[in-house]
């Protein structure tokens, strides 16, 4: 096995170990797509990582990022990485004509991770998911050759309302974190405190809070449904996995009334099964 290959093997390994609700260069994909999708997924995971895990400082954490940012340029600017990492990606954007500006994207949203724990407003958090989750969409749809405006704006709908469901999924684990991606005028509106949030409190107006949560994020993943039937042969039916995979998810935090702190919905067996079978239903 030559160092690209490792590498390649590598990332596909380190990617599907991370990403627990919605499937990653599954078995769903033809093998020709599993290679690259590893790859981009890896960095994603990577520098999400620095932002994230481990006892490092946030000055230590940017530096990280930022070391990223400057293989990036390196790749811009037609000049050899410095790690076999980055010389694989160089090499899947180069064959694949993939663009740069998500990659950035990406670092951007994961920079402000670590300087930014609390979002005022709605928009604030859109925003966050323009950099934090729907460039992976945009670089699939290179990689599936359907790049078209249409078909862009709906892989925004779905990423960015995926990274809402992974929020409402999350609230305790990103608390810990210190940070909250609810907008903080809604809380104030359904008069939730942070102390409830510390407290695994879903008494009161939470479950009023959470469903309205729910119900936005389902209406977004509804409106990029389309793309599921758009794409074709197995990336289409992957697609219609991944969006079954958010209406499951959707589902048992409403059967919870978005009690996530004693019943953190996550996808079981089953759950796959189900998705799998309305995936291809749904053609």
């Amino acid at each position: 096995m030559n160092t690209s290959q490792a590498v390649t093997a590598e990332s596909l390994a380190h990617a599907s170990a991370h990403y627990e609700n919605f499937p990653v260069a599954s078995v769903l994909l033809p093998m020709r797509l599993r290679r690259p999708i590893g790859v981009i997924y890896s960095f994603a995971r990577q520098a999400d990582d620095f932002a994230d895990e481990g006892d490092h400082t946030p000055e230590q954490r940017l530096a990280l990022l930022d070391g990223f940012r400057q293989e990036l340029h390196l790749i811009a600017q037609g000049n050899t990485p410095t790690t076999a990492f980055f010389i694989t990606l160089a090499d899947t954007i180069k064959r694949h004509s993939l663009p740069l500006q998500p990659f950035y994207d990406l670092l951007d949203a994961f920079s402000q991770d670590v300087v930014k724990s609390r979002y005022e407003n709605f928009g604030e958090v859109m925003d966050y998911c323009r950099r934090s989750a729907n460039p992976v969409g945009r670089l699939l749809l290179h990689l599936y050759q359907a790049a078209t405006p249409r078909n862009t704006g709906l892989s925004d709908a779905i990423c960015s309302s995926l990274q809402l469901i992974n929020f409402l999924q999350d609230v305790e684990i990103d608390y810990k974190k210190d940070r909250i991606y609810f907008p903080l005028d809604e809380m104030r509106k359904y008069r939730i405190e942070e102390k409830q949030i510390a407290n695994s409190d879903s008494s009161g107006t939470w479950g009023l809070f959470m469903e309205f949560q729910i119900n936005r994020a389902r209406r977004l993943l509804q409106s990029g449904a389309p793309l599921g039937k758009a794409l074709p042969g197995r990336t289409g039916l992957e697609m219609r996995t991944i969006i079954a995979g958010g209406e499951r998810i959707l589902q048992k935090l409403h059967k919870s009334r978005g009690d996530m702190f004693t019943q953190r919905p996550v996808l079981k067996p089953y759950d796959w099964a189900l998705m799998l079978y309305k995936a291809v239903r749904a053609k």
